[in-house]
């Protein structure tokens, strides 16, 4: 009587660690798609939120230069001799007001734009570092 080993169709352990490697490998190259289509929304996202604090950066130079200008007028209408200016609100009042507004206008924009800037998430920062780790010891 032969001793006779059965035909199996169970892979071995061989192809089934194979099959593992593959699939782990296709997950990660799935990751690393997912991050770079996060990273490109958050690259749109931060680019929006730039446009805005360099408006918001530019409408606060103005201001700034305004209230410059604000206090020369000041300055003169301070050291004018009364009687002379007949306006009813003084040049430099008029500079404060322009300046305040763009001081306002500018730190509103500043602010949206910092609140719209998102840096890359922490989550996928760290899975793309733990996915590069494995790639590196995994050879």
């Amino acid at each position: 009587m032969a001793f006779q080993v059965p035909a199996t169709s169970d892979p071995g352990f061989t192809t089934l660690v194979r099959e593992i490697v593959n699939d782990v490998e296709e997950l990660v190259k799935h990751q690393i798609r997912f991050a770079r289509a996060e990273i490109k929304e958050d690259l749109r996202k931060s680019k929006e939120a730039v446009a805005l604090l360099a408006g918001g950066a530019s409408l606060a130079f103005l201001g700034v230069l305004f209230l410059g200008m604000t206090l020369v007028h000041l300055l003169h209408w301070l050291t004018a001799p009364p009687g002379t200016d007949l306006a009813g609100l003084p040049l430099w009042g008029c500079h404060a007001i322009v300046a305040v507004f763009f001081l306002i206008a500018g730190a509103g924009l500043c602010l949206l734009g910092k609140k719209m800037f998102t840096p890359l998430p922490e989550q996928t920062a760290q899975t793309l570092k733990e996915n590069v780790e494995w790639i590196t010891n995994s050879k």
